[in-house]
């Protein structure tokens, strides 16, 4: 009977029985994440946020889902119990191995098109955490005078014990989807240090606003998905069309999709934000607010309205862009040398390797980098206008955005559809538009070379 009420239900909004499933145990991280608040000890909270990550985990993926957490969790542990002074690294590339492993085997991303739902992609968020934690306890040996700011903030000078490791791993269900956050701070969180010390602030009204936004995203997307399938694009009306209107679509696709990641941050963010975790500190206002950022993972008008593509990563998947720019990219910068492309594309590797092997996520995100490196030529250029010349630099800003709208959407079909072939088909269908301009910019730059931003008098007197 009550599968048949499953049945029902998943069918009424068009989603299979375990993607049902799923759902039903990601909004209960909310109530989950409330009631940890009233977990009377430390050791009772570690417990508490592991045992119902544990269960929630159980009730949405089967009992085979916590022993592949179990393997990147022992073996980051085991390597920082064993060799800190590596721990690192090894435990970044084993974590990475392992998930490649679950990603080839599992084949997630044909499932997820079909409608199906597995653990690798909580696997993915949990991947993240264990190699933030060995990273960080790797940090410790060193001396903060070589140390970044956010290293310094984020490194142990102890190996966390197992209950508090597992608990920070399994936390309330919070790496079901995210957002990433950092061991330091949640033992923070649970011993009421730091900006946790002093009195809590009310969580309700950042939940009930969050709650609200994943309603709206959620009402979004089920009524956009019927209307631009993704399969249209590999029916023959789609190569009937002509190029504005192939190219439009592909920007309603991707507009259509971002609606269902919208609504999935949405829920973690009201999960973290009642749990207490999601709390980052006050304003600067009078009187101060609390704000919520470690619990934020997309702002939905930066995305849609970005004026560059190079803020996309600051609001787009906000805790994870986060993630590979302390752990990949300023890592791979050498002392007294500025980043190049080369990191930039080394970030983006990692996180198509990090979503999965298939052809669509590894040119999306070689197409991200080139992306960004076209948008920052187009604001160099936007900079080094004289201030005289105002209304050619609004013209530019307007530029730099209808570029990102362009390029952004056409790159994104790579990541939806997955497959070589249907990703260099609907590209070629808009003949490569998205990859030819980013590329003619990169390759002007070196011809157009522009001067210093113009800066006033009185900047330069400073």
């Amino acid at each position: 009977m009550a599968l048949l009420e499953m049945e029902s239900m998943a069918g009424s909004i068009g989603v299979s029985v375990a993607v049902l499933r799923f759902l039903l145990c990601y909004v209960a991280t909310i109530p989950v994440s409330f009631l940890w608040r009233f977990v009377p000890s430390r050791t009772g909270k570690h417990v508490y946020a592991a045992a119902s990550g544990a269960l929630l985990s159980y009730l949405s993926f089967g009992f085979s889902s916590n022993l592949h957490f179990l393997v990147p969790m022992l073996l980051g542990y085991l390597s920082m119990a064993i060799y800190r002074a590596k721990c690192g690294i090894i435990t970044f590339f084993l974590g990475f191995g392992y998930l490649i492993g679950c990603h080839v085997y599992y084949m997630s991303g044909d499932a997820w098109k079909e409608g199906g739902i597995d653990a690798t992609g909580a696997l993915m968020v949990l991947t993240l955490k264990v190699i933030s934690c060995a990273i960080n306890y790797n940090d410790g040996l060193v001396t903060e005078e070589n140390l970044r700011e956010a290293q310094k903030k984020n490194r142990l000078t102890r190996l966390p014990s197992l209950i508090e490791y597992i608990g920070y791993c399994l936390c309330c269900g919070s790496h079901f989807a995210g957002p990433v956050y950092e061991i330091k701070d949640y033992l923070e969180w649970t011993e009421r240090k730091g900006i946790w010390s002093g009195p809590w602030p009310s969580p309700y009204a950042a939940t009930l606003r969050a709650i609200l936004q994943a309603g709206v995203c959620m009402a979004f997307y089920l009524y956009l998905v019927p209307q631009y399938p993704l399969t249209r694009f590999t029916e023959p009306i789609y190569q009937e069309w002509g190029f504005w209107k192939r190219l439009s679509y592909q920007y309603m696709a991707g507009f259509t999709a971002r609606w269902k990641y919208y609504f999935i941050w949405s829920i973690s963010e009201a999960s973290i934000i009642i749990s207490g975790l999601g709390f980052s500190g006050w304003t600067e206002s009078s009187p101060p607010k609390p704000k919520w950022d470690r619990a934020k993972n997309v702002d939905i008008l930066g995305v849609e309205f970005a004026k560059s593509a190079v803020q996309i990563p600051l609001v787009w998947n906000i805790q994870v862009s986060t993630w590979l720019r302390h752990y990949v990219y300023d890592r791979l910068i050498q002392n007294g040398k500025k980043p190049g492309f080369f990191q930039l594309l080394a970030t983006q590797t990692v996180s198509a390797v990090w979503h999965g092997l298939y052809p669509g996520y590894i040119i999306f995100f070689v197409q991200s980098a080139l992306m960004i490196a076209g948008s920052r030529v187009i604001y160099r250029w936007q900079q080094a206008l004289p201030p005289k010349m105002e209304l050619v630099k609004k013209i530019m800003v307007f530029l730099n955005f209808a570029y990102t709208v362009l390029v952004l959407n056409y790159s994104c079909v790579g990541f939806m559809v997955l497959s070589l072939h249907e990703t260099i088909a609907s590209y070629g269908s808009v003949y490569y538009i998205g990859t030819i301009i980013p590329i003619v910019l990169i390759l002007l730059s070196y011809v157009i070379k522009p001067g210093k931003p113009a800066r006033s008098k009185t900047r330069k007197d400073e």
